[in-house]
């Protein structure tokens, strides 16, 4: 976003044991400490931060393959510096399925467990098999497997309970040599669909979740703005059929347990919102794509959570639903 104030130190990392020094360096003078990968997903708050950020960039890529056959099981260690998409685009090049449809999403291999980032019907816990991390509590690397992660739509352990605690250096992945399977994300379907396409490749699926994401999400790297702003809500079926009543074109998908996911990008628009543009606070709505959030010219953060605010006392007040951040705000 462009925003935020000073971290008093900085230092990039690129093994476990320069991650360790840096915390220890750290604790010697009682600093606090954030690892972050390269800050897509992340606010600062203009107050700074009186203490060490880490960059993560330990690199690391390792196929194991198990099994033969058509349907060949493929555990990948990736370092959590990685770049995510490159990832994305070396595990697809080489046929295999499980994160096709998590292309082009900003930010490190490491950040991903995090949010339980995913996208288009696939989520990063559906693969992943364990994340190995510095734990700050005992000062040892620990292995976490998928199920003690805590995982929920878009949050971890590592972003609630245990915020701060872990670093994570690796995670691994269990990805299958073999054809995307259907049912796919509704905008995913259509967009094969309208091609003609009945058999979809990973790399079909890819091609077509970049080009999706390129028609509607501004790149960052020329528009200030750190994607997905809201997550989609998740509220009961009742209070979904309530809201039929007055909104009968209100879109949903059904996650289990009596609970439907609206999506946020429909009530910001519904509410009138898509392409709104506020002078005073110098943010806006992408005009594609009301998820996400621009800086138009802002320089405090104050700016932007003010705007945040305002978007979702409208929706709130419209629809009776309350829209939560994802982006994480830091420190």
């Amino acid at each position: 976003m462009r925003l935020g104030g000073c971290a008093a130190y900085l230092t990039k990392v690129a093994d476990r044991e320069r991650l360790k020094e840096a915390i220890i360096w750290s604790r010697q003078r009682r600093l606090p400490v954030i690892m972050i990968g390269q800050g897509s997903n992340i606010i600062w708050k203009d107050s700074g931060f009186n203490g060490l950020v880490v960059c993560n960039q330990i690199l690391h890529y390792l196929e194991e393959p198990i099994g033969t056959g058509a349907d060949e099981t493929v555990l990948i260690k990736i370092g959590a510096g990685e770049n995510w998409d490159q990832v994305v685009a070396r595990t697809v090049s080489k046929g295999m399925s499980g994160i096709e449809s998590l292309s082009l999403i900003p930010g490190t291999a490491g950040a991903t467990p995090v949010q339980n980032v995913g996208a288009y019907g696939q989520e990063i816990r559906d693969t992943l098999v364990s994340v190995e991390a510095y734990d700050n509590h005992t000062g040892e690397f620990v292995v976490i497997k998928e199920k003690d992660c805590g995982f929920g739509y878009r949050t971890s352990r590592f972003k609630t309970t245990d915020r701060g605690r872990f670093y994570i250096t690796m995670i691994t992945l269990r990805l299958r040599r073999r054809n995307p399977v259907p049912p796919f994300y509704p905008a995913l379907q259509n967009y094969l669909a309208d091609r003609g396409i009945t058999n979809p490749t990973p790399q079909t699926v890819r091609d077509a979740v970049i080009a999706i994401r390129q028609a509607k999400l501004p790149d960052p790297t020329l528009v200030p703005n750190c994607g997905s702003f809201f997550a989609n809500p998740v509220i009961e079926e009742c209070e979904y059929t309530l809201l039929q009543e007055t909104h009968p074109n209100l879109p949903n998908w059904p996650v289990g347990g009596g609970k439907v996911k609206i999506p946020a990008a429909w009530l910001i628009e519904g509410a009138g919102l898509k392409d709104f543009h506020d002078a005073e606070m110098a943010v806006a709505t992408w005009g594609k794509q009301p998820l996400v959030l621009i800086n138009r010219g802002a320089n405090k953060s104050q700016q932007l959570l003010n705007f945040r605010d305002k978007i979702v006392h409208i929706v709130q007040l419209k629809f009776g639903i309350s829209l939560e951040q994802e982006p994480e705000l830091l420190p």
